[in-house]
């Protein structure tokens, strides 16, 4: 893929995310005219080995999080040395920034900035070759957009994303039956709405959502979420574990402390975890658990996937972070059997394909997902499609930084009349 002009000008802004705290966004202009701005997201549950995010630290702005040294990196150094450069295709110009910042987790330039200038060049060649980020996207992968991404969708939420009242992060629920994005978003919906009428009846709360869009009622125990979340399938009229399953993001790295997963009042060792685990996915239809132990409990992961992987997809967040000498290392040990790809986790395109890749000639699912500090960007969206996502997690059906989303999801099943991938079958 040959890149048809070289890039004139870029400029990068610092700009608030969803939760009111900075991040970067970026236009990237071609000698030929084409323009492609994006913005970046933010984590708040973040992987120790993740891509390095570039903050000022100037507790005088934003308590220290503002990103003007990383847009201004963008506006300076980066643009001095990729400006009227004819780059081959995404992987030259990431490359170029790899080597220009010249750490091993982007720090001195910040994962932040280079990747603002990844996906921008990305948006603007798209602009540049009159196609869709999807097929820009598609093309850099190699493949032809096919199935789309079937959605998983926060209904409650604990953790860091509401305050910690249960310490798992998100209780999400999928739709199994479900052929197409529409009718897929109509019953995620019903379900969403039915959850809220539960928890104003249960818990006298009205609609007040967490970072992501999700619910976060005072439940008495991780057990009682999914209770309450079953309950909102059934008032929903569709039926628990045929139609409608749910996914837990466990994020279990946050309540590990002292080798113990202190998890409703108890302190659980690794085995006790995937007891606790195993009995979740034996009592509750659930279809996936996401970082069901701590990023760096790399000995008992593979226990883990023997306990449950042939019923459910075991996926690595905070344990993996898209990067693939992380995967590499899991793929060795079986020690997880899918992937949560979040192209911030490492910081540019170029390196997130490469985990995409590892992940899929290995037979895993892969699950392409927002972060808890988004915009109303939907680039995320077109990715996802072009690139083959087995699922897109973007969060809730509530706030416009996840609508926009699911918006562009629905308006690319209309274009392309492609229907949603199946569910990952497991044995």
């Amino acid at each position: 893929m040959g890149s048809p002009s070289a890039i004139a000008r870029l400029h990068a802004i610092e700009i608030l995310d969803s939760r009111g705290r900075p991040t970067i966004q970026t236009t990237c202009v071609l000698t030929d005219g084409a323009i492609g701005t994006v913005s970046v997201p933010s984590g708040a549950s973040t992987g120790r080995a993740e891509a390095h995010e570039l903050r000022d630290g100037d507790p005088a702005r934003y308590g220290g999080l503002g990103c003007r040294t990383a847009a201004a990196h963008v506006n300076g150094e980066i643009l001095d040395d990729v400006r009227g450069q004819l780059l081959a295709d995404q992987a030259e110009l990431d490359t170029r920034l790899i080597d220009l910042d010249g750490t091993t987790n982007k720090e001195r330039l910040g994962a932040n900035a280079i990747l603002s200038v990844s996906l921008a060049w990305a948006r603007a060649q798209a602009a540049s070759r009159e196609i869709s980020l999807t097929t820009q996207f598609a093309d850099q992968v190699g493949r032809e957009p096919g199935l789309l991404p079937r959605p998983t969708v926060n209904l409650f939420s604990g953790g860091k994303h509401a305050g910690g009242q249960i310490p798992i992060q998100d209780v999400l629920i999928t739709p199994l039956t479900a052929t197409s994005a529409d009718v897929a978003m109509e019953q995620i919906v019903a379900v969403f709405q039915a959850a809220v009428g539960l928890c104003r009846g249960k818990y006298g709360m009205r609609m007040l959502v967490a970072d992501e869009g999700g619910l976060a009622p005072g439940f008495t125990s991780v057990e009682a979420a999914f209770d309450d979340a079953v309950e909102a399938i059934r008032l929903s009229g569709l039926e628990p574990g045929r139609e409608i399953a749910l996914c837990i993001d466990v994020a279990a790295s946050h309540f590990h402390v002292d080798d113990r997963y202190v998890i409703d009042g108890q302190a659980l060792d690794s085995r006790q975890m995937i007891d606790r685990i195993t009995g979740w996915v034996r009592e509750w239809p659930i279809v996936s658990i996401e970082d069901g132990l701590a990023e760096d409990d790399w000995a008992h992961w593979p226990e883990l996937v023997a306990a449950i992987g042939d019923r459910v997809l075991v996926l690595g967040d905070d344990f993996l972070t898209t990067n693939p000498v992380r995967i590499e290392r899991a793929l060795a040990s079986r020690a997880a059997n899918a992937l949560l790809l979040k192209v911030n986790q490492i910081g540019t395109l170029t390196e997130a394909a490469q985990a995409l890749q590892l992940a899929k000639a290995a037979g895993w699912a892969v699950v392409v997902s927002a972060r808890s500090g988004e915009t109303e960007d939907d680039w995320l969206t077109d990715l996802a499609v072009g690139w083959g996502g087995d699922q897109l997690k973007v969060g809730s059906v509530t706030r416009s930084e996840r609508l926009a989303k699911w918006n562009r999801l629905l308006a690319i099943a209309d274009e392309s009349g492609q229907p949603l991938a199946p569910w990952p079958q497991r044995s």
